[in-house]
């Protein structure tokens, strides 16, 4: 199990950026994460970058961005490419494949996250140097490197979830976006209707914003871990060679 583990890491690692479109899009990417994220939002924060916790947002985002353009292509593009049948029709058993390929693209988000938090902090540190090398607090280190992971899993089993079934890559990146866009906006709604519908809404929400940082952290995390739970489960009872194959 073990080999054949490693053998389908090996072949998605080289896919990653060999697949149709996916070297360009992977540059794009980059770039887009390094501009936005890892330098302009350090250079706007400063010093407060690494003495308060707005680096948990990047720890958010860029698994979004990086695993959920990459993870349509587990499935979907195999099938588009017709090479899904081999894969399929080779001695490597069912969990191998599953897990190969949801560890690579879980891997390649979060390697990359951490990577554009180091080089934040660095940035952060050019901008506001306090007369040594900062630091991220190890509380909010801890929380970066773990919250990363986990939101890497989530949109790496979301994502291979919905590419089982769908016939294009584009299909999966459409069918992914939109999944992962309704959390999203009801983060921004829900706010909005405590405001003007709810008696003290605004008391409410300055309440929360106001919130212990371990709280707010263990009930993020916590969220994560149980749709993490949740989605591989998912993924693991929908994945069935012999569908796939008549598929």
């Amino acid at each position: 199990m073990r080999q054949d583990l490693l053998t389908v890491i090996w072949k998605e690692r080289q896919g990653l950026l060999y697949q149709r479109g996916g070297r360009a899009r992977a540059i794009w990417l980059l770039f887009v994460a390094v501009v936005m994220i890892a330098i302009l939002l350090p250079l706007q924060m400063g010093e407060e970058w690494f003495t308060m916790a707005w680096s948990i947002i990047p720890a958010l985002i860029l698994p979004l961005m990086l695993v959920g353009t990459a993870v349509p292509e587990s499935f979907a593009g195999e099938r588009e490419r017709h090479t899904l049948p081999t894969l399929l029709a080779s001695r490597l058993p069912d969990r191998a494949i599953l897990f190969g390929k949801l560890i690579t693209t879980t891997g390649y988000g979060w390697g990359l996250t951490l990577i554009l938090l180091a080089l934040s902090l660095l940035v952060a540190n050019l901008v506001a140097w306090p007369g040594y090398f900062a630091f991220y607090p190890p509380p909010l280190l801890i929380t970066d490197v773990l919250v990363s992971l986990l939101m890497s899993g989530v949109v790496a089993s979301l994502g291979v979830l919905i590419s089982l079934r769908s016939a294009t890559v584009q299909g999966a990146q459409q069918a992914l976006m939109g999944a992962l866009l309704i959390p999203l906006m009801m983060v921004q709604i829900v706010p909005i209707v405590l405001m003007s519908i709810v008696p003290n809404g605004r008391a409410l929400i300055s309440q929360i914003t106001k919130a212990d940082f371990t709280i707010v952290v263990g009930v993020i995390g916590g969220v994560l871990l149980l749709l993490n739970v949740g989605l591989f489960a998912a993924a693991l009872a929908r994945f069935r060679r012999s569908r796939l194959i008549l598929d």
